[in-house]
């Protein structure tokens, strides 16, 4: 038996080794794509270990009625729904009141630290542009407060604000003669004075720095040209610096806020277990209601509560911040 090949038709070639390069390309694909998940992989689950399994469990924690008498099998609390909740948000109550009063606080500080922040970063950025000098020895220094530990720095602060000796009431009562008498800056209203010194000391070098790299990014052509058509320094810095710093501005502001308002080493340092009422931050209120009072649903449950705020005002601020993008370009 006999095969015919018809004249013009080109003879079919088998390859054995084409049919396994298909799959052998597509899995070498996935090789390529996965190692970088693959890699992190690690570093994923110990930031899931380290945040997120103590955030589930907090959150059980704030439905539970748990107080010392449960400190050593807190899974055998009984459950409370959402008493915990009622108690921190009624503010004819005193523990509610309390809240809200703490609440209210911990805003005004923030307020006033990130805008103090922002501006006194800013402020010294555009002057370390110009070439001088002693800059570069003059941006080492402006970077200390943030540089050094907290503890460190808050503590050297506490000497500074004693009645008797600081070195603060030294200054403006003994050499410039400000005050009548030696204040007392760690209790009573002026502690909100102290505790927003500290943190403005030491959180404007991070905007600093933040701003100085914003402004390595605009173009001194812009400026040249500027001042050739007669703009002053206002009207660049107007104009020419806080348009081109807008992306940066917005995401330091939000960073600043987050960071402010938890802020909890700074007040617990400089006051200790129970901070006074004129400089009673959200972050040792909760503190003291879960660890002083011992009770840990009340605590966890303004934890979560705190942490609804912050989502929403992020997402609030971020909405509002892509919105004003959009809208510029």
């Amino acid at each position: 038996m006999t095969t015919t090949v018809e004249a013009g038709t080109p003879p079919v070639r088998t390859n054995p080794s084409g049919a396994a390069r298909g799959p052998r390309r597509r899995t070498g694909r996935i090789r390529r794509v996965g190692l970088p998940y693959l890699l992190l992989l690690p570093a994923l689950l110990l930031e899931l270990l380290v945040h997120l399994v103590p955030m589930v469990i907090g959150v059980v924690m704030s439905f539970k009625e748990l107080t010392q008498f449960y400190i050593r099998d807190w899974g055998a609390a009984p459950w409370s729904a959402l008493d915990n909740y009622k108690v921190s948000v009624d503010f004819d109550a005193p523990v509610g009141e309390a809240l809200l009063h703490s609440f209210l606080v911990t805003v005004a500080f923030t307020l006033l630290s990130v805008g103090l922040c922002w501006l006194i970063g800013t402020a010294a950025a555009v002057f370390m542009q110009d070439t001088f000098r002693g800059r570069g020895l003059l941006r080492a220094l402006f970077l200390v407060p943030y540089a050094l530990p907290v503890y460190a720095a808050v503590i050297t602060w506490v000497f500074m604000f004693q009645h008797d000796n600081g070195l603060v009431n030294h200054v403006l009562h003994d050499q410039l003669g400000l005050t009548d008498k030696p204040s007392f800056w760690l209790i009573g209203d002026n502690s909100f004075i102290a505790l927003l010194t500290v943190s403005v000391w030491k959180g404007w070098p991070f905007a600093f720095l933040i701003v100085m790299a914003g402004l390595q990014n605009i173009p001194r052509e812009l400026y040249e040209a500027a001042a050739l058509d007669g703009a002053g320094v206002w009207q660049q810095i107007r104009r020419i610096t806080l348009p081109s710093l807008r992306p940066v501005n917005q995401v330091l502001v939000l960073v600043l806020f987050l960071w402010t308002f938890n802020d909890f080493n700074t007040p617990y340092v400089l006051f200790g277990r129970t901070a006074p009422a004129a400089a009673d931050l959200i972050s040792v209120h909760i503190y003291q209601a879960s660890f002083v009072t011992w009770n840990f649903g009340t605590g966890s449950a303004m934890s979560v509560l705190l942490l609804l705020f912050l989502l929403l005002v992020t997402g609030v601020y971020l909405a509002l911040t892509s919105r004003g993008r959009r809208a510029a370009s």
